[in-house]
This record gives C-alpha cells, sequence and structure tokens, in this order.
C-alpha cells in the first residue's frame, strides 16, 4: 500500500505540474498529453520484467493518478457544450487512439 500510495502522490503532482504548465484554451492538451504519456509508461512497466514493486508504485500509483479518464471526459462534454463538437470527437477519439498507439510503441519497445 505504501508504493502505490507514494507514487500516487507523485503522479498526482506530476499530473498538476503539467496542468500548469501545458496552457489549452480550445482543445485540453494537458489532459492529452498525461493520457499518452502515462498509457505509455504503463505500457513499458507492464511489458517489462520489472518486478511486482515497480508495477505497483509506477503503474498503479504513478500512472493511476497521473492520467486522468474523468478529466478527458469531462471536457470533451465541455467541448460539446461550448459548440465544439469537432474538436470533441477529434479529441476523444485521439486521445483513445494515440494512448493505445503508446501502448503499442512500449510493447514494441519492450517485446
Amino acid at each position: 500500500m505504501l508504493l502505490v500510495g507514494v507514487g500516487g502522490a507523485v503522479g498526482a503532482l506530476g499530473r498538476y505540474t503539467v496542468a500548469t504548465i501545458v496552457e489549452g484554451d480550445r482543445f485540453p492538451l494537458s489532459t492529452f498529453l498525461v493520457n499518452v504519456v502515462g498509457s505509455f509508461l504503463l505500457g513499458l512497466v507492464l511489458f517489462s520484467d520489472l518486478g511486482e514493486s515497480v508495477r505497483l508504485f509506477v503503474g498503479v500509483g504513478v500512472c493511476g493518478a497521473f492520467t486522468t479518464f474523468s478529466t478527458f471526459s469531462v471536457d470533451t462534454v465541455r467541448l460539446v457544450e461550448d459548440g465544439h463538437v469537432w474538436t470533441a470527437v477529434v479529441y476523444a477519439l485521439g486521445n483513445i487512439l494515440v494512448s493505445v498507439a503508446a501502448i503499442g510503441v512500449a510493447w514494441f519497445l519492450t517485446g
């Protein structure tokens, strides 16, 4: 539990840092970036033989707190509410497709 908790604190601080550095007026770039980077990192951890402790700290803790599906969902709805339907579609599909591709790259690099 300690590994997951400390990892979660690291991930949450990383998420907050990205959100304060990366701005996106019409496109939620910070959420997009953390989801793609977090997916890649999670893929590296899960497809590598780094051990259970690393999986718990980085995979569950850091990546669990760093990435954010709920913010992604809210951002998508807000884009629609603001009349940016096509941006919402691109954002939603892009988030899913690029995040899955990032996992695929991690799988390829560790295979």
